[in-house]
């Protein structure tokens, strides 16, 4: 059977821990082996000392009180009926013993860290290539003013649970193939925190954080890319109990631009450029982002054509250097003719011998010069 400890120590089992406490001490001193040297009562010593040992632990005396024995072989045998005086296992100890290690217990605390926080940004290109400084709101928890994140009313504290006595989790005791088995939960008094608040702060309900629209500004850095994110520290939702805030991320979105088109730190632009003007060369004047820049198209371009101007696409997100802009000409030919135009076209391609199309001769064979086309050769 289990020891009677509170027999021993000769108080009852509601006695507080100021009443075992007293019981204790007179117990020592009277079979002290300084004081009485007769082996009995060295033996008598050692079961007072045990029994304080057990009493005075609230984890230790919970498990007396459920009929175990927490000193005995094994962990805590129970008393009566088969499998008395075998071990006394909870979950974990059986946990522990199959994978090793053990996890910590006791009460979850109020104060925890606060979750991160994402919100979409949408930005033109120019923004993007040179950097903005853009305003955001956001919707998040922030620090109740009224409590200071404490989730008190003022001048009161959160009292140690009465159900776990401080513990956050309550034990019971089922009986098993294994012999008794203790299974711990979370208290449901406390919701395992080990302290209740009976007076909660009127503003945040008890919670240290209220939800509330906030402004800021954030500083994008110039030659971001869409999909971006930049990490604002400790901008995101405030934790529970007034807890360190997690970080806000803001992602970035370029919304389409009308004329370029993105490749990385790369632009490009489509020109339109009429047939007479890519025969004979002409000089375009090109609007870039943020200048204004005069492209030469040479005599007999041809559609496709790109001209490269270096330095005019965007700039590096660390760095001085800037990408390039590609300008991609497409040569227009007129559907629309003049009897008068028709008539000078037919002689000026009579001049030339270009009167008739003809079959392009391919170097390599019909399905080389297919396969150089996917190629792009």
């Amino acid at each position: 059977m289990a020891k009677d400890y509170y027999g021993i120590l000769g108080v009852h089992k509601d006695a507080t821990a100021d009443d075992i406490k007293r019981a204790y001490r007179k117990l020592a001193r009277q079979y002290h082996p300084d004081v009485n040297p007769d082996p009995e009562a060295q033996d008598r010593f050692k079961e007072i000392n045990a029994a304080y040992e057990v009493l005075s632990d609230d984890h230790k005396r919970q498990i007396v009180d459920l009929g175990g024995d927490p000193l005995a072989p094994g962990g805590g045998g129970m008393g009566g009926g088969p499998g008395a005086g075998g071990p006394f296992v909870g979950f974990q100890d059986i946990m522990d013993a199959f994978f090793g290690g053990a996890s910590a217990r006791g009460p979850r605390p109020r104060v925890r860290p606060g979750a991160d926080a994402i919100i979409r940004l949408d930005l033109e290109l120019q923004e993007t290539a040179f950097g903005v400084e853009a305003p955001l709101t956001v919707d998040t928890a922030v620090l109740c003013s009224t409590c200071s994140g404490a989730g008190t009313a003022a001048g009161t504290h959160p009292v140690t649970c009465d159900i776990c006595h401080g513990k956050g989790e309550v034990q019971s005791v089922q009986r098993t193939f294994l012999g008794q088995v203790v299974s711990t939960r979370p208290c449901a008094a406390c919701q395992g925190f080990g302290t209740t608040i009976p007076h909660p702060c009127a503003t945040c309900g008890g919670e240290g954080r209220v939800r509330t629209r906030r402004t800021l500004t954030v500083k994008i850095p110039a030659g971001v890319e869409d999909g971006m994110r930049i990490r604002l520290a400790q901008q995101g939702e405030v934790g529970p109990g007034g807890g360190q805030p997690g970080d806000l991320y803001v992602e970035i979105h370029e919304r389409p631009h009308d004329v370029f088109a993105r490749k990385g730190n790369d632009l490009h632009c489509k020109v339109t450029v009429p047939m007479t003007a890519a025969a004979l060369g002409t000089r375009l004047t090109i609007k870039t982002l943020d200048t204004e820049e005069q492209v030469d198209v040479k005599a007999g371009t041809q559609a496709g054509a790109t001209v490269r101007i270096k330095g005019r696409g965007v700039p590096h997100l660390r760095g001085s250097a800037r990408g390039d802009l590609f300008v991609h000409l497409d040569v227009r030919t007129p559907t629309k003719i003049t009897p008068e135009q028709e008539r000078m076209l037919r002689e000026f391609a009579k001049s030339r011998g270009e009167e008739m199309a003809e079959l392009a001769k391919q170097t390599g064979g019909f399905f080389s010069s297919l396969r150089n086309a996917f190629n792009g050769h």
